[in-house]
């Protein structure tokens, strides 16, 4: 018979607690509450601030035009949803598992494993990808080396700050979070002295670039709708503050300011600096395309070193990207095996840090690093094809955790629903209805249709491993109680 919903609860149940007090079955020692509120703020603000902005914006730009700030603005909308109900049950029930555990308790055993899994590879993946990324700029500063040397001691660092006291990520990435944030403040603070005509040596364009240069949607609505694609994944690594709460001294109150801290500011940065880039030069730049739109537009404003400066950033926003996939890709895998949906001997805790998920998660992330310098072509990119869709996959769960978590929680334990999802259910359906949207976008195109089959395949074979899990267990349980 299948596992019963009330034994798969009481096991994400029995996580929850374990996460919040610090114990993990089988852990052997306890997980440390070493970050602060000041840590989670950061982490959360400068989670979803990366390279993915920094120079992965250029194709949205390419594609849509000025409309692009239209497209930031409807996928910001969706995040901040995604946000909003992840807050609700991180703050009801804070757990290093986070939206695994979430769906555990209220899909099933199977629904935890393949959202977990899904994304501890989608880390481990991009933990390789960042490195690579960090290691191109360091060779373009030193062209004599070798790029996988770079990898080689990015990945030795951030391992050792992993396999550390989790207070040493904390400060991590608070420092790496404050300098990305600091960066956009001040490209946003000259862009707009700029658009008013108030910096020295540029005079007010008004209009000119959102609607001379081809229209405000120059490539039709398919340009938009391509760059409403490249804008979603932009705002991937919100997930990681929920995981980070567990691990902090007041995680309900720390999770809930954290969420609704970082809610506006995301809004403010991503759709801000859009509309600055658009409007104060023309979308179509060619220096856009070559230097990145944000080296493009200080490049225009004369701001001397401003290459550089924005190469200093976005190493900054690579290394921060290592740093905290590696966190929450440990941490994901550490809830998995404590939850039993994973090998045990790698649960052990010691230190209050999960060391041989640690070093598990980085030897993949390494072994990924290996495969793109040996065969980049294709098992490299039957990796990334694999977790190209993963995130829409993650909220997909998400939603529909809320959804049903949200009727427990009302029903069992009112109190707990520190964070609200406004207007429950309405824009949890209009949070699905945007992921089957984007979805059904990615099917138009080649490149994204790829992605969205290998990452379907992945999601099934999961599934399956999963579903074939949760009936053993559940016909384990049913013949222990006979």
């Amino acid at each position: 018979m299948n596992r019963t919903p009330s034994s798969a609860a009481a096991a994400a149940a029995r996580e929850q607690s374990d996460a919040v007090q610090g114990a993990g079955p089988d852990s052997g020692s306890t997980l440390s509450n070493g970050l602060k509120q000041r840590h989670l703020s950061m982490i959360a603000l400068g989670g979803v601030i990366g390279a993915g902005l920094f120079v992965g914006s250029r194709e949205g730009i390419a594609a849509a035009g000025p409309s692009i700030v239209l497209a930031y603005a409807v996928s910001g909308a969706l995040v901040m949803l995604i946000m909003r109900m992840l807050g609700e049950m991180a703050a009801a029930n804070p757990a290093s598992g986070s939206f695994s555990v979430h769906a555990e308790r209220s899909i099933g055993s199977w629904a935890g494993f393949t959202v977990g899994w899904m994304f501890t590879a989608l880390l481990c993946v991009a933990v390789a990808a960042e490195a690579m990324g960090a290691a191109d700029i360091m060779v373009q500063w030193f062209p004599g080396s070798e790029p996988w040397m770079w990898v080689l001691l990015f990945m030795v660092i951030f391992t050792g700050t992993n396999l550390a006291a989790v207070s040493n990520f904390g400060e991590f990435e608070f420092w790496f979070a404050a300098l990305k944030v600091a960066a956009i403040a001040i490209f946003l603070v000259l862009g707009l002295l700029a658009i008013f005509g108030l910096l020295p040596g540029t005079s007010a364009p008004g209009t000119t670039h959102l609607t001379g240069d081809g229209g405000f949607l120059p490539k039709g609505v398919d340009g938009l709708m391509i760059g409403l694609l490249a804008s979603v994944f932009a705002y991937g690594g919100l997930e990681t503050v929920t995981i980070a709460a567990a691990e902090s001294k007041d995680p309900v109150r720390g999770v809930a300011r954290a969420v609704r801290t970082a809610m506006w500011r995301i809004a403010l940065f991503y759709v801000g600096s859009m509309a600055v880039i658009v409007t104060v030069i023309p979308w179509s730049a060619p220096s856009i395309a070559k230097s990145g739109p944000y080296v493009a537009v200080l490049d225009y404003l004369e701001i001397p070193a401003a290459g550089q400066v924005m190469n200093v950033v976005i190493l900054v926003a690579l290394l921060s990207a290592v740093n905290a996939n590696l966190y929450g890709a440990s941490r994901m895998a550490y809830s998995l095996i404590s939850r039993g949906q994973g090998p045990a001997f790698l649960g052990k805790v010691s230190g209050g840090v999960p060391r041989r998920a640690v070093l598990l998660c980085a030897a993949f992330g390494f072994f990924a690093v290996v495969l793109s310098f040996l065969w980049p072509d294709t098992l490299f990119q039957w990796l990334l094809n694999m977790v190209g869709a993963a995130v829409l996959v993650v909220w997909g769960f998400i939603a529909v955790a809320q959804l049903r978590m949200r009727r427990m929680l009302e029903r069992e334990a009112p109190e707990k629903l520190v964070v609200k999802m406004w207007a429950f259910p309405v824009l949890t359906w209009v949070a699905l209805a945007g992921i089957t949207a984007v979805l059904l976008l990615m099917l138009r195109d080649e490149n994204q249709r790829i992605q969205l089959l290998f990452t379907g395949g992945f999601g099934v074979v999961l599934t399956v491993i999963g579903l074939i899990r949760q009936r053993a267990l559940g016909r384990g349980a049913g013949l222990s109680e006979e």
